[in-house]
């Protein structure tokens, strides 16, 4: 078998382009083959950019095991005439006839010995070229020569191709990851301020330097939110975001239209114009070591067929880490799907308090006898509307009537028939009907309406004696037993009982009555205060008496603000509105003042 020295290098030359990382990092495996064919006395290898600028230059002379290596921006315009186009291109020439201005390799190759020059140009990429050159005597088989440095060139080709491609499919999979973090991120929070800011910050600096977000309004583009990798450039960028006639007019023309990049001539007159380059050429060398021109990108932010406005990355950094088009369109969808979920749950959640308050009274009655106070708290994340509810009627024999229920379930079903037992029941007893023959008339409607949801309500009748004390009744339809507060402290259940509304025909309710004295105070509330439960799974409705006898002296306000504010701090779960209703018989005229509060007992409760 005949040793082919060329065979073999030429073999692991492909080896080593397998594993490279850099196509620099195969010099050795391609220059010293090379200078070891007969006749080749010279090996100049050259990098170029599209713009005819001189990256990096190597030399090796034979017999030596030290090149020259030259890295530079130098711009030569003349070598244009060199860069290939498709295919590489293999040219004979003399030393002697190398011009300098196109020729940067001609001061190594004319100090080897005499004979001719063998030269391939080939393309690696879209944005650059390269040259491998040979400078060889008469006794070189010329033939034999190109066809060595034809073969060397396709494996470097190969190689930078390896590169590059295992490159995208790196750079793919961290963009996937970023992409699928973006949403996690994004979609982590319904606030709508919040999500802007995530939207601006998510893809700094990991996507670009800066990030400017903005919404569609009728007006123009509004200017919500805005981050840079430099704090002072940050605040730049938002003065330009708020202001900036330039940008305004850019994202107002853009708004609709897919992403574009801008850069040089085109941000002549922006806040991001580069005082380094000027809009005629761009010469590397005037550049700085260090200096990216800038770059700008407009995506718009589009979801559900409408445009939400635009987000707008500003990049200082080289051309090859900026990002393509398909991942920005990505991660525009995203953030734009993150932005119109929250901007809709802002417009459901407006609509939904809107329609919980028109479903409670706007206002309790004002008497000389009663301080009267309730709260409401929504408890659902979703903020579908619930069907807790309340209301205080004075009555045509000078009594008070309370009444509070709660709906199965949540959503526009339960917050129909909310309205509609609110509604009746007060319409009922304002006209003076007893509170079971009201209970009864309601369950009656709820019945022929084949409502297929149940409710529960209790009718708390208060009516001042002549004693001045008053006459509790209490009449309840399965609904949670009210409590009530003593003048000194002590806690008592208001015996209840009684079906569902709304499960059967004909049913009938009985009333329980009691006294209150000065000072007392009635408290009526939903399911969602004693069910809020802890971690330990203790439901705060074992809490409730201590935590109401602490707040004995206090107004009717107070205690319903307190006592909702405890439930929602001590529930680990739970999720249920919390309605609570408070009526605190004073018997006293009005300037007469109320016990002073005791909150050393209020903490100690909550210890």
């Amino acid at each position: 078998m005949v040793d082919d020295p060329w065979s073999s290098a030429l073999h692991r030359l492909w080896q080593a382009a397998s594993r490279a990382e850099e196509v620099a990092a195969l010099a050795d495996d391609v220059y010293a083959p090379l200078l070891a064919t007969p006749g080749v006395h010279r090996v100049v290898g050259t990098r170029w950019d599209g713009r005819q600028v001189l990256r990096y230059m190597r030399a090796l002379s034979a017999g030596s095991d030290t090149p020259v290596i030259v890295a530079t921006t130098r711009s030569m315009p003349g070598a244009a005439v060199r860069e290939p186009g498709g295919e590489p291109v293999v040219d004979r020439l003399e030393p002697a006839g190398l011009d300098d201005a196109v020729w940067p390799e001609a001061e190594f190759l004319r100090e080897a010995p005499g004979g001719s020059v063998v030269s391939c140009t080939f393309r690696l990429d879209q944005r650059g070229w390269a040259a491998l050159t040979l400078a060889v005597d008469a006794s070189a088989d010329l033939a034999a020569v190109e066809s060595r440095l034809t073969q060397a060139v396709d494996v470097i080709v190969a190689c930078h191709t390896g590169i590059l491609q295992r490159g995208r499919e790196a750079r793919r999979g961290a963009d996937d990851a970023l992409l699928a973090e973006a949403s996690l991120q994004m979609d982590s929070s319904l606030d709508v301020e919040d999500t802007l800011r995530r939207v601006a910050r998510i893809a700094v600096p990991a996507v670009a330097d800066g990030a400017l977000v903005h919404l569609a309004r009728g007006k123009g583009p509004e200017f919500v939110a805005a981050t840079h990798v430099a704090v002072q450039q940050q605040r730049a960028l938002e003065a330009a975001g708020r202001d900036d006639p330039w940008l305004a007019a850019l994202l107002a023309r853009r708004s609709d239209e897919d992403t574009v990049f801008l850069s040089g001539a085109a941000l002549d007159g922006s806040p991001f114009a580069d005082p380094a380059t000027t809009t005629a050429t761009t010469d590397a060398a005037d550049a700085g070591e260090g200096h990216h021109p800038t770059v700008v990108s407009v995506s718009p932010l589009r979801a559900r067929g409408r445009v939400l406005g635009t987000i707008t990355f500003v990049y200082q950094r080289p051309e090859a880490r900026l990002p393509d088009s398909a991942f920005l369109r990505s991660l525009a969808t995203r953030a734009a799907l993150a932005i119109d979920n929250a901007l809709l749950y802002e417009l459901r959640r407006t609509a939904v308090l809107s329609l919980q308050e028109h479903l409670l009274p706007s206002q309790l009655p004002v008497t000389d006898r009663w301080d009267l106070s309730a709260s409401y708290a929504v408890g659902d994340p979703m903020l579908d509307v619930g069907g807790d509810f309340y209301d205080a009627v004075l009555r045509p024999d000078g009594s008070i009537a309370l009444l509070i229920g709660d709906v199965c379930g949540r959503g526009a079903e339960a917050a129909a028939l909310t309205g509609l037992a609110r509604h009746t029941l007060r319409t009922l007893l304002e006209e003076g009907t007893d509170a079971g023959t009201a209970l009864s008339r309601l369950n009656r409607a709820l019945r022929q309406e084949r409502a297929s949801r149940f409710l529960t309500a209790v009718v708390a009748t208060l009516a001042p004696q002549a004693d001045g004390t008053v006459l509790l009744s209490t009449c309840s339809a399965g609904h949670p037993p009210p409590l009530v507060l003593r003048g000194d402290g002590t806690v008592s259940e208001v015996l209840s009982g009684g079906l569902l509304l709304g499960v059967l025909d004909d049913v009938s309710y009985e009333s329980h009555q009691e006294r209150l004295t000065p000072d007392d105070t009635l408290v009526l509330f939903t399911d969602g205060l004693t069910e809020s439960r802890e971690a330990g799974g203790t439901f705060f409705e074992s809490v409730l008496p201590a935590r109401l006898a602490a707040l004995r002296g206090s107004d009717a306000a107070h205690i319903a603000e307190s006592l909702a504010r405890q439930a929602r701090a001590f529930r680990d779960s739970g999720q249920d509105d919390i309605a609570l209703l408070v009526a605190r018989w004073t018997g006293l005229p009005p300037d007469s003042g109320l016990l002073p509060p005791d909150h050393r007992l209020e903490q100690a409760a909550l210890r």
